[in-house]
């Protein structure tokens, strides 16, 4: 009877410590796979199109993307404040001056990717492989096609003349597409006439820079100016309002493609980069190359109302409405380059 009972203890303890190990194995495995599995992206982008293309993707890999929307620059300072602590393996953002910035702040790293290569042109890609475009922007002469003529337009830097006094519309200089858009100039032309167009620029202003892109295309239908200076995805998001008086506007501007003939028309991107300290680099990668692919450049480019990054991908029938262009031949690296010196320069000449 006692043997028994000693038998039966025995084979408790081993039935005990055999679901025990079940159990941690099985927890462990749960980790493991759960760390498999997962995906942190920061993002400024705020848009719907988006959201299908996360939805996609986790369905396609089983990667589950866990997306913290902000400000551009507060996220930039939430991933300087976190650190190696972060839990963000990707950055989001408008505009190669904003990633130049998390470069230059030592918050992102270099990604080697055949696809990302292959997907996205090198004048869209920053040089050190640090960000990577992937929606691109083309920052355009906006007017009211009652009151100016498209042969009236020419360049950026005929709007200086004395023709356009009081009639050119732009956001603030505190505004990141402008300061690139400077940049560009500086990149292209030098210091010295960057600061000669601003500071002519600045002379034709038809009021104190405010408001969005939207406003300023708003505000040329209002009779307030009859040129404005802002990006086309905007043209884009009036024409597809649901607000009837948006897509009035909308209809009553037109789009100029300004240095046809010389430069080439400012562009700019939205572009990813992977953090320093992300946990999940091989996902985060994934990603990325799955954002440069034909199927997600066309959501892009579908129904976001952005030129796709990848050449290999059609640009939307609305886009292709307003004909094809020459986009200034420079790596958008430099613009987070020079965007110091624009700073500087749109101070110096009042651009407020």
């Amino acid at each position: 009877m006692k043997s028994k009972k000693i038998v039966s203890m025995l084979m408790a303890t081993v039935l005990s410590v055999g679901l025990l190990a079940g159990c941690t194995s099985n927890k462990s495995d749960a980790k493991d796979n759960g760390e498999s599995k997962i995906l942190n992206l920061y993002t400024s982008r705020h848009y719907e199109t988006d959201d299908k293309l996360y939805e996609e993707f986790t369905k396609e890999t089983g990667i589950k993307i866990n997306v913290v929307e902000g400000n551009p620059d507060e996220l930039l300072e939430r991933l300087e404040r976190e650190g190696a602590d972060t839990e963000a393996d990707l950055f989001i953002t408008a505009d190669a001056g904003r990633l130049d910035a998390a470069k230059k702040k030592d918050l992102l790293q270099s990604v080697s990717s055949e696809t990302l290569n292959r997907n996205i042109p090198e004048n869209l890609r920053d040089k050190d492989d640090q960000w990577f475009g992937l929606a691109v922007r083309a920052r355009v002469l906006v007017y009211d096609k009652e009151r100016v003529k498209a042969e009236e337009l020419s360049t950026y830097e005929a709007l200086t003349e004395e023709k356009w006094k009081g009639k050119i519309l732009t956001r603030s200089s505190g505004n990141i597409y402008n300061q690139s858009l400077l940049a560009s100039f500086i990149a292209i032309n030098g210091e010295e006439e960057a600061e000669k167009w601003a500071k002519g620029l600045v002379n034709n202003f038809a009021r104190d820079p405010k408001g969005s892109d939207r406003d300023q295309a708003k505000a040329v239908v209002a009779g307030e100016g009859d040129v404005a200076i802002m990006n086309t995805y905007y043209v884009g998001k009036l024409l597809n309002s649901s607000d009837p008086e948006e897509v009035k506007v909308g209809e009553k501007v037109g789009v100029f493609f300004p240095n046809q003939e010389t430069t080439g028309t400012h562009i700019n991107v939205s572009a990813i980069g992977l953090t320093k300290n992300s946990k999940n680099k091989d996902n985060a990668i994934k990603f990325m190359e799955f954002l440069s692919s034909d199927f997600a450049q066309k959501q892009f480019a579908q129904t976001n109302f952005e030129y796709p990054a990848n050449p290999k991908v059609e640009a939307s029938e609305l886009l292709k409405s307003w004909g094809e262009f020459k986009a200034q031949e420079i790596n958008l690296s430099l613009l987070g380059e020079y965007n110091s010196k624009a700073v500087e320069i749109m101070n110096k000449v009042g651009w407020k």
